[in-house]
């Protein structure tokens, strides 16, 4: 319920300040902000980095290693960020105005909306050990408080931004910096209180740093590639057919993380589970929870996806005042995207958990680079801004191919069990599941009547194809049981 309020009250404010911003501001702060979010390349990999050596730990419960861990994580993250500002201040500032297509009379505009979202971007890097240690101690109902508490100050972000008399895109970027250091403090208040190794402590352990930025170094490559995938793609939609198709693609990205944040949540549970059981040499758990973990991730991301396909040009319009041109197509291309690349996400954690990971950063990013000239050729010929889309989930189809190979050497992972588990089950359940909300769709005309009744239909379908088809007898057997003990238990209650 918790999940369902921050993705409903996110799809509000949204909707709310694209309307309150304009088509225009709403793409230079989407684009803009995509500068800033290219640094992920560096930062992305040092948080996994941190992330995979604090649970690595925990599943060997070292705490006085932890204590070290934790506090030389926070040295990096620091110096990570002068790199940072330093390149945000000159490569940054230079790209912004000399190279990005932005209206001369918002260059100001769009200058302060960089210098807010970099600080924006060091104040969450310098977060991420306090994340990554409640992501390992899986301490869930955290995140779930600390959620609520950051969409409460975004419904304040929009009343305010209403009401402003100055200019509304530097009045939005300013707030988000506010909210980003109120989370901040809450995180590091709840770290220091519940656990003994988030306390910071002034240490220089020389090896550790190697060993956590030779990790990193490797797993800097992968996040180029999904780095120039993402919101390099968005730069070059920028650049080839400007700020109003930022807007679509900005309004894309809001709709796939208020689905995505379901299958997070679901992940960031799972993740520290594939850890564990790798520093304790239980591969064979392991390898189920990698397998599960990919099927089901696959399944929660169909069930809430399913509706939005099917109806995404009506709800699009019932959510947003004025659907800027394309943004239907990006929705649906997104998605389907977005469900083939989330297939291989646990096993990329399981390959993180390894600490060898030199060959699984070689070949994934010599796959997944492939993107970012695709699609800057097919513009060059003239292909549709939609393009861009297909071709990620084309090259996403042979990311996951390779990872499964390197698995198979890496961790003797049962390959054949992950396509008969996984690959096949969810063709079946997608392909049977769609049939029913394809049929209300070209039986009904087009109304809330006829959303009401697909919506519904879809969420069936899938949920009854997944039970049939999905889960396995010994899946089914347990979920069967656990609904019955549930409903035993409210019943006596």
């Amino acid at each position: 319920m918790r999940t369902i309020l921050v993705m409903l009250v996110s799809l509000f404010t949204s909707r709310v300040v694209l309307s309150a911003l304009g088509v225009d501001d709403y793409g230079i702060y989407n684009v803009v902000g995509g500068v800033v979010a290219m640094f992920t390349v560096v930062s992305g990999a040092l948080s996994a980095s941190i992330s995979r050596f604090i649970t690595f730990e925990l599943g060997r419960n070292d705490i006085e290693k932890l204590k070290r861990i934790f506090s030389t994580s926070i040295n990096i993250q620091i110096g990570i960020s002068l790199l940072i500002l330093f390149l945000g201040e000159t490569i940054g500032v230079w790209f912004l105005n000399y190279k990005m297509n932005i209206p001369v009379e918002r260059l100001d505009a769009a200058n302060w909306v960089l210098q807010c979202s970099l600080i924006t971007f060091i104040i969450n890097l310098i977060s991420v050990p306090y994340n990554a240690a409640i992501i390992a101690h899986e301490k869930m109902s955290a995140f779930a408080y600390i959620s609520i508490l950051e969409v409460i100050l975004k419904l304040l972000i929009v009343y305010l931004l209403y009401i402003s008399m100055w200019d509304k895109l530097i009045v939005y970027s300013s707030l988000l910096v506010l909210v980003a250091i109120i989370i901040r403090m809450v995180y590091g208040v709840y770290c220091n209180r519940c656990f003994v190794e988030t306390r910071y402590l002034l240490v220089y352990d020389r090896a550790l740093i190697k060993n956590m930025t030779s990790f990193a170094g490797w797993g800097f490559f992968t996040n180029t590639a999904y780095m120039f995938n993402t919101q390099g793609i968005n730069i070059l939609i920028n650049m080839f057919f400007g700020v109003g198709v930022n807007t679509a693609c900005g309004i894309t990205m809001q709709v796939e993380a208020a689905i995505m944040k379901f299958v997070n949540d679901f992940t960031t549970a799972l993740n520290p589970q594939i850890t564990k059981s790798y520093a304790m040499k239980d591969f064979d758990t392991m390898n189920k929870l990698v397998i599960r973990g990919a099927k089901f991730s696959y399944f929660l991301l169909f069930i809430l996806s399913l509706p939005i396909l099917i109806e995404t040009d009506y709800i699009l319009g019932l959510w947003l005042e004025e659907v800027p041109e394309h943004t239907v197509a990006f929705v649906r291309l997104a998605i389907i995207g977005t469900m083939i690349e989330r297939l291989g996400y646990t096993g990329y954690t399981a390959c993180m958990a390894t600490g060898t990971i030199r060959r699984y950063a070689l070949w994934i990013t010599s796959v997944g680079c492939l993107v970012f000239p695709i699609t800057w050729l097919t513009f060059k010929l003239g292909a549709p801004v939609e393009t861009a889309y297909l071709v990620f989930a084309c090259v996403y189809i042979g990311v996951d191919s390779v990872r499964l190979w390197i698995m198979k050497g890496l961790l003797n992972f049962p390959v054949g069990e992950f396509v008969r588990e996984v690959v096949w089950r969810i063709i079946v359940v997608s392909f049977i599941a769609a049939i029913f909300p394809v049929i209300i769709i070209f039986f009904f005309e087009q109304s809330f009547s006829r959303l009401v009744i697909s919506v519904l239909v879809s969420v069936l379908a899938a949920f009854i194809s997944i039970y049939i088809f999905g889960f396995t007898i010994n899946e089914r057997i347990k979920i069967t049981n656990k609904i019955v003990s549930i409903a035993k238990d409210k019943l006596h209650l």
